[in-house]
């Protein structure tokens, strides 16, 4: 079981019992100088995953070199077992999107995809895992699904998959598409690790804000998925509106419970 270190919560983190591994937002950490927390977690001989948010890799340019330098520095100074990043569009032609947008599943951006995802592998000194995004819109000329782009891509490369069953959920609210179908088109033999993480709807648009404790909904994914493998880890977000270390115990229990359903 693991959970998303943020300098928020640092001592609640290193507090938690049963905590398996964490993972670390790598743009908020410099290698050269990793946080005291964090060095204390290691010494600990707990793993540390950076998890990448800004690389870019579902975009039609090249991933940046220094961005992916830093995430490369990031698993080195924190002896990690895999990086992670998001198949997601996050700029083009120098501008922002300011957000984890969805990439079109269409063939031409599977073999730009492809490319990327192996100029990025070649670059990193641990294996590669990509974690599949929560949307708000779809592209009107997609011609895969996600299960069959991701199949596609884990074929063409190797790369491992981060699942995040939240995303899934708030797929399946905002776009309709089933997530006990994607679970079972997804090459989950290639399962590096699985996100948890609650939401907020608005406007009957939800959003995956890891501001909450999961839904149900999201907790029957995880047993659904832990149904079909064992997942090597299973790692809880949240990213604001932090609440006490009891509830963070609790919500940690509610997914341990999920995973024993299964």
């Amino acid at each position: 079981m693991g959970i998303g270190w943020r300098a928020e919560i640092d001592l609640t983190v290193e507090r938690l019992e049963d905590v398996d591994f964490v993972e670390v937002v790598a743009e908020n950490i410099r290698p050269g100088r990793l946080p005291e927390s964090i060095r204390i977690l290691r010494e600990r001989r707990v793993p540390v995953v950076p998890h990448g948010v800004s690389l870019g890799i579902g975009g039609a340019e090249a991933p940046d070199a220094g961005r992916l330098a830093h995430l490369a520095a990031c698993a080195e100074a924190l002896r990690a077992p895999l990086a992670s990043e998001h198949l997601a569009f996050v700029r083009g032609g120098g501008v922002e999107a300011g957000h984890l947008l969805p990439v079109p599943r269409t063939r031409e951006a599977l073999d730009v995809i492809t490319d990327n995802v192996r100029r990025a592998m070649d670059a990193l000194p641990v294996p590669l895992a990509l974690e599949n995004v929560a949307a708000i819109f779809g592209w009107p000329d997609d011609e895969l699904t996600e299960g069959e782009f991701l199949g596609e891509l884990v074929e063409r490369t190797g790369v491992l998959l981060l699942i995040d069953v939240a995303n899934l959920y708030t797929n399946q609210v905002n776009l309709g598409l089933d997530a006990v179908e994607t679970l079972d088109t997804l090459p989950l033999e290639r399962l590096a690790y699985v996100h948890v993480a609650g939401g907020h709807e608005h406007g009957g648009i939800w959003h995956d804000t890891h501001t909450a404790a999961a839904p149900q909904e999201v907790l029957d994914l995880l047993t659904a998925l832990c149904a079909r493998v064992t997942p090597p880890g299973v790692l809880l977000e949240w990213d604001d509106d932090y609440p006490s270390d009891a509830a963070l115990a609790t919500e940690l229990g509610r997914i341990r419970t999920a995973i024993a359903d299964a």
